[in-house]
């Protein structure tokens, strides 16, 4: 295992292959700016919640955020990739899904949310038409994980970046954690901070916001990790966290930084099972978290993991359903009383939103703009 001085020191090697990996995003780009690779628009509102960066920015609890905050109003529908899913094309959740089926995010929203339809396809320019086929009501589709994919162009990007890893600061892959270009930022029309600290002052955010240089048109909020009540992976009743507790935190996210520094701060102490992003976790895992856990030698003692850790975890129900194993919630928190401000951003877009054509979708759009 590698420490993160030694990995720093071994990614740095790799910097002819971030050059390399730098000159095709570029190339790529180039070709979208220039309308050499068209980009499809559809006749909706269309939100894309993404980031420039590989990791963990707060991704999937924003879009949660927005069905939270919009479902009352619109007719919303979601659309991921379904990373790690064992399925190829497109697919709808239904009652029968699993996170085999359509990936551990999008499972997670199925499930908190029933009465949003959740869709999956590799390919959005593709899984669009189907989603509006299958629900044809939708009136406002989330693209969850989309903003360096242009085959689509969103009416709205709102894009994520760490405040412990600004995308100012980074570098490409496989140097850095950039998968897109610093300057992709300019198509964004929200830029969101997320992870900072509670105590975040105006001084800082303004030092930050000096040092993204957002665009005249594009708006930067701040937000904060919000941690709710632990609630039992399969009974679903609430067990609060406390100083006297004794953890063992199973988790397979990007960074789990922020999840450990909350244990320092609200358990007596913790142990850390950790495993890559989007794990697909084996019965052999299991044996050797439950062994784990055997061993803590207190009577206040529990297994906790996020959400989406456990859309990957309830295909073990038998075996967990007795143990004292938790789920951790996760929401943004705006700061500086942004979330009005914010909501209202996403509500004029969506109620705004002029069709300037017949509605047409897929490849019947595509082909028109094409013979432009």
């Amino acid at each position: 295992m590698f420490s993160n001085v030694s990995l720093k020191s071994f990614r740095i090697l790799l910097l002819p292959l971030a050059l390399v990996y730098w000159l095709a995003v570029s190339m790529r780009n180039w070709f979208y700016d220039k309308n050499i690779i068209k980009a499809a628009s559809f006749g909706l509102p269309v939100i894309c919640i993404g980031n420039i960066s590989v990791g963990g920015t707060g991704k999937s609890p924003m879009v949660e955020y927005l069905i939270v905050n919009m479902k009352s109003r619109f007719r919303l529908a979601t659309l991921s990739r379904g990373y790690k899913r064992r399925t190829k094309g497109y697919a709808l959740a239904n009652e029968n899904a699993t996170a085999l089926d359509i990936g551990d995010e999008p499972m997670q929203f199925h499930l908190k949310f029933p009465d949003v339809p959740v869709a999956v396809g590799e390919e959005r320019i593709v899984a669009i038409p189907q989603l509006l086929h299958d629900k044809p009501g939708t009136q406002v589709i989330i693209l969850d994980d989309a903003f360096q994919h242009r085959a689509v162009t969103a009416g709205l990007n709102i894009l994520l970046t760490d405040y412990n890893n600004l995308f100012t600061r980074d570098f490409y892959l496989p140097t850095g954690d950039l998968r897109d270009l610093k300057s992709s930022y300019k198509r964004a029309d929200i830029i969101i901070v997320t992870k900072c600290k509670i105590d975040l002052t105006k001084e800082e955010s303004a030092a930050i916001i000096d040092e993204i240089q957002p665009l005249e048109q594009q708006q930067v909020f701040f937000t904060a990790i919000q941690y709710d009540q632990p609630y039992h992976i399969m009974q679903h009743t609430v067990r609060p966290l406390n100083r006297d507790a004794e953890v063992l935190l199973v988790a397979g996210i990007a960074n789990p930084a922020p999840l450990k520094k909350m244990l320092e701060e609200n358990s007596k102490t913790y142990y850390m099972s950790h495993f890559p992003d989007h794990h697909i976790f084996t019965i052999d895992d299991l044996k050797e978290i439950k062994k784990k856990f055997e061993k803590i030698d207190s009577g206040n003692k529990m297994i906790l993991t996020t959400e989406k850790d456990a859309m990957r975890l309830i295909k073990f129900r038998d075996d967990i359903s007795n143990l004292p194993f938790y789920v951790i919630p996760i929401r943004h928190r705006f700061l500086f009383n942004g979330a009005d401000a914010f909501n209202n951003l996403v509500i004029n877009f969506i109620e705004n939103f002029k069709r300037e054509e017949p509605l047409l979708y897929g490849k019947e759009r595509f082909k028109k703009e094409n013979k432009r």
